[in-house]
């Protein structure tokens, strides 16, 4: 099992769950997160005034797979978040080591 993590622009979130739901995953935790890569973030006029933005509103998907669907799933948040555009993106796969559904009791790969 691998937790699969995206942070995305925000107006791709919808396609990033229909391709995730297309696959089969079956729910996911979004966050709604700021931050800044390699575009440093950038300067706005507001009022007349020039200000810098320094961090930019993203959201952060986090996705609990089987290790079968890894790269499915890698691949399908990747192909609907891309625009080409800098400020993509990133996606990092972690170990998950134990899974438990709290209303079942039910473990691991059941669990998910």
């Amino acid at each position: 099992m691998k937790i699969v993590m995206a942070v995305i622009k925000p107006f791709k979130l919808e396609e990033v769950r229909d391709a995730l739901t297309a696959l089969g995953v079956h729910g996911l935790t979004v966050t709604e997160v700021k931050g800044y890569g390699r575009q440093k973030g950038h300067t706005e006029i507001y009022r007349g005034a020039e200000y810098a933005v320094s961090f930019l509103p993203k959201i952060k998907i986090e996705v609990a797979v089987s290790a079968d669907l890894v790269a499915s799933a890698v691949e399908a948040i990747a192909n609907a978040a891309r625009t080409g555009q800098i400020g993509d993106g990133k996606i990092f796969v972690v170990p998950l080591e134990k899974a438990v559904r709290i209303r079942t009791g039910e473990t691991d790969g059941d669990a998910l």
